[in-house]
């Protein structure tokens, strides 16, 4: 029957009335016990009967006074003792996956063994773990959680790895037909619906414990790239609280933080080398959590080259990660992103189809993150070309997403020189931005003057291309209707061009009539008298040449005739000079 506790010394008055058969109440404790903070008065007989330990301190007694027992570190403490003591005195108490660790532990301590009595506590604890305990994976788990709290006494009896060697075998043997459906399942979002019965019993187990069954259930058999929704499980349970999502780091216990950090790089040294084991979601959530705890750069390092095998997988969110400290530092930590960038580039599989599909998605995925990161002022310009140099030319089927970020970083960085300026815009291709790209740029006040050129340039030769091949209409004679329903919408579409082709001209023109003004203020600003008969030049500032940069601008932009008139005519001082072609099919004015 279950006992409960006592104070020492009531102890002593039940185990009289209960074991009347060895002692009465006129005989007096002659044996004292001081362990696990409290004092037990005892007998000598049942105690030495049955505890080899207490035996061998008895047989050489100082005084033949009441004898004084010291045991300390025994197993347990005052709980261990006291189920010892009552089992000496014939007692009866109850076995259970909760005490049992406990008991054997204590057993061993004591040295109740078979020598001393026959049906020890030993040999009836060792009888029940081999009958009842360790017969289920949840007594078995039950029975290797508590035995953590007897270490090293539960190493030495074996008792842990008896517990892992059964949890390994039970977990394999069920598992066996369903890894399968597990793998298939791994990268879901929500775990708890692809994991085994087995996993909740497991991940409520120390992290140490937890990767040795682990490593025992591989060794028999247990495919590693199965372990996914269980480390996922066991990552959301110890890594919860953390503000892997904010824009700040809130302060947490030094100790619970070195806990998860054990923690976290545990787990990280447990995830299948299998690509696409993990999902890109989970890898990046364990990667905030690495940067959140400051965890071994090994182990950044191997979640970053993780998630670049699998970058095409990802999605915004994914790759947004705060770098958690604001010391004048960028809001989102970009030097991560641009290893995992490398990574992918470095990235070479026999399967490379595979990643030239995925190239296109990532080559987009890093212009939305150029553009996230852009209004960001902390952003230095090296950073932010540098990681758009990353970013592959046949990744860019448009290049109205790098346009964007650009545009984003030049509004969010005002004071940028003109260097600066152009290097940013000389990012992107001209050539293939999209007629929207083209129109928004070329009013764009933002952007250096030459980039604006370039713009309009390429598209007023893109117009001039689809002029000269959608001139020539091929009729089939036969086919009546569909000559005419084919002939009218492409009427209406080179009406559209010359339209935008005149607006292009106009604006062009604009920008030609205020490269003059500035050129105009320009020289004025700087002009100085001649010598002759006037101030001269003074000796150490040479005179400015009159010739600038946006005057050679000018006067090739006037080489560039369908430029020049909204009208369409050619000045009479450039005609002789840009005398256009006589089999030419089509004109632009």
């Amino acid at each position: 029957m279950k006992e409960t506790t006592h104070p020492p010394f009531a102890f002593v008055h039940v185990v009289q009335r209960e074991s009347e058969m060895f002692f009465s109440q006129d005989i007096p404790s002659d044996v004292t016990v001081h362990t696990g903070g409290a004092s037990f008065s005892l007998h000598k007989f049942p105690l030495v009967s049955k505890c080899g330990y207490i035996r061998k301190m008895a047989s050489n007694p100082k005084d033949s006074g009441v004898l004084m027992i010291e045991i300390p570190d025994i197993p347990g403490g005052r709980e261990g003792f006291e189920l010892a003591a009552k089992f000496c005195y014939g007692i009866n108490f109850e076995l259970s996956t909760e005490n049992i660790a406990m008991v054997r532990c204590v057993s061993e301590f004591l040295e109740m063994t078979e020598d001393y009595a026959i049906g020890n506590l030993l040999t009836r604890s060792e009888a029940y773990l081999n009958e009842v305990g360790l017969k289920t994976l949840a007594g078995s788990v039950s029975i290797l959680q508590s035995s953590v709290d007897f270490l090293p006494m539960a190493d030495k009896v074996k008792l842990i790895n008896r517990c892992i060697d059964t949890i390994a075998f039970i977990v394999t043997k069920e598992s066996s037909g369903s890894i399968g459906s597990l793998v298939s399942s791994s990268s879901s979002s929500h775990p708890k619906a692809v994991v085994d019965w087995w996993a909740e019993d497991l991940i409520v187990l120390r992290i140490d414990i937890f990767q040795r069954v682990l490593l025992a259930m591989i060794s028999r058999g247990f495919k590693q790239y199965a372990l996914g929704p269980i480390l996922m499980l066991y990552a959301q349970k110890c890594l919860r609280g953390l503000e892997l999502y904010g824009k700040s780091k809130k302060k947490i216990n030094s100790k619970q933080e070195h806990e998860k950090r054990i923690i976290l790089e545990t787990i990280v040294s447990l995830l299948p080398r299998e690509i696409n084991a993990m999902s890109v979601s989970f890898l990046s959530m364990l990667l905030r959590a690495a940067i959140y705890l400051e965890t071994t750069m090994a182990c950044r390092l191997d979640l970053e080259n993780r998630i670049g095998l699998q970058l095409g997988q990802a999605v915004l969110d994914d790759i947004l990660i705060p770098s958690f400290h604001f010391d004048g530092d960028t809001m989102f930590d970009v030097d991560t992103i641009q290893r995992v960038m490398m990574n992918y580039l470095e990235y070479d599989l026999e399967t490379t189809n595979n990643q030239e599909n995925d190239m296109e998605k990532v080559g987009k995925l890093m212009e939305s993150y150029l553009a996230e990161i852009a209004s960001d002022r902390n952003l230095l310009v090296s950073k932010f070309i540098n990681l758009s140099e990353h970013i592959p030319e046949q990744a860019k089927v448009s290049e109205d997403g790098m346009y964007r970020a650009i545009d984003i970083f030049l509004k969010a960085h005002p004071k940028l020189s003109d260097t600066e300026r152009k290097k940013v815009c000389s990012l992107m291709d001209c050539q293939k931005l999209s007629r929207e790209a083209c129109a928004h740029a070329a009013q764009n006040d933002r952007l250096p003057i030459q980039t604006v050129v370039q713009v309009l340039y390429y598209e007023q030769q893109r117009l001039r291309d689809t002029m000269d091949g959608g001139g020539q209409i091929v009729v089939e004679p036969t086919i009546t209707t569909t000559t005419t329903t084919t002939m009218r919408p492409l009427s209406d579409e080179l009406s559209q061009l010359k339209k935008e082709n005149q607006d292009l001209k106009f604006e062009l023109l604009k920008m030609k009539m205020k490269l003059k003004e500035v050129e105009r203020s320009y020289v004025d600003k700087f002009a100085v008298s001649s010598p002759i008969g006037g101030t001269p030049f003074s000796s150490d500032k040479p005179p400015l040449p009159r010739k600038s940069f946006i005057n050679s601008l000018s006067k090739k932009l006037g080489k560039l005739t369908p430029f020049l008139r909204a009208d369409g005519v050619v000045p009479s001082s450039t005609r002789g000079m840009n005398k256009p072609s006589k089999d030419r099919r089509h004109s632009m004015s």
